[in-house]
């Protein structure tokens, strides 16, 4: 089983430590949110975000808009937190409600302040192998990957789903150079698509359909990384199910416990570090 929780235990001690040494030098690290409506599930992940960052010595910004405002108002509140200079990363928690252009509104986020990697100049950098903040989901997973010490060098890839949140920004993290996967991006229409998934070597799954993948998509002694978190009445599963592929695959993520404590580490990575990059932008 690989454990994001304890990878995530690993990561966010990391940027506490970076955080405790901008502050000897006079510099806070500071994340701000911005949640519009009263989606419960949303209200979750922020707050499990500030949770997060609070633990980490970061200042902490909540800004909540009702869900009837208007995206004149998002916009408004996101340039003026482009210019607070105590917020060094920025999350548009998404999707917003319905008659609101969540692209739009995470576009205006200053670049140099996109914690959750998804401006299209943080996918550019990625398009282009350049430095730069990466999407938190696919930058976790591969963090899970190097925790495990999972060979990728020549090694098949096979990712379900081709969202921008995760699919398509995590077939390119497993192309570049010093990863070395060869990566099939598969979709709903992708001709058989379980036999598709049987090559892989690495199967990462992400398409918000519970238990989708079962034991015919799975290669024997593959590794499984199941990015769903799906809410059923039998409580939280993932789009991959677990006990049927369990005894197939020989390493997978669970649900919960699995990618999504990861995704929350690696917004407070972006986060430290575009604020090393602005102290060192500044001579601190």
């Amino acid at each position: 089983m690989l454990s994001g929780k304890e990878v995530a235990t690993v990561v966010r001690a990391e940027v506490k430590e970076r955080v405790a040494a901008l502050a000897e030098m006079g510099r806070t690290v500071g994340l701000a949110t911005v949640l519009v409506g009263e989606d419960a599930a949303s209200q979750v992940y922020v707050r499990g975000k500030h949770r997060a960052a609070t633990e980490a010595g970061m200042l902490s910004f909540d800004r909540t808009l009702p869900a009837d405002t208007t995206q004149d108002k998002v916009e408004d509140l996101i340039r003026e937190l482009n210019e607070d200079p105590q917020v060094d990363g920025m999350i548009v928690q998404l999707p917003l409600p319905d008659g609101l252009d969540g692209n739009q509104a995470v576009e205006l986020i200053a670049p140099a302040k996109d914690a959750d990697g998804l401006h299209p100049d943080s996918l550019g950098r990625l398009v282009l192998d350049r430095p730069g903040p990466r999407p938190a989901t696919p930058a976790g997973i591969m963090r899970i990957l190097s925790h495990y010490e999972v060979e990728t060098s020549g090694k098949l890839a096979v990712v379900i789903g081709r969202s921008f949140l995760v699919g398509r920004p995590m077939s390119l993290l497993l192309s570049v150079k010093g990863v070395d996967c060869t990566v099939i991006q598969t979709h709903s229409r992708t001709p058989d698509l379980p036999g598709v998934a049987r090559e892989a070597d690495i199967l990462i799954v992400a398409i918000g359909r519970p238990n989708f993948v079962t034991a015919d998509f799975v290669k024997p002694g593959a590794t499984i990384i199941d990015v769903g978190i799906n809410r059923t009445d039998d409580g939280l599963v993932g789009d991959v199910d677990y006990d049927g592929v369990f005894d197939i695959a020989g390493a997978i993520t669970p649900v919960p416990g699995g990618v999504g404590p990861m995704t929350i580490a690696s917004l407070l990575e972006n986060t430290v570090s575009a604020a090393e990059r602005s102290a060192a932008a500044a001579g601190a």
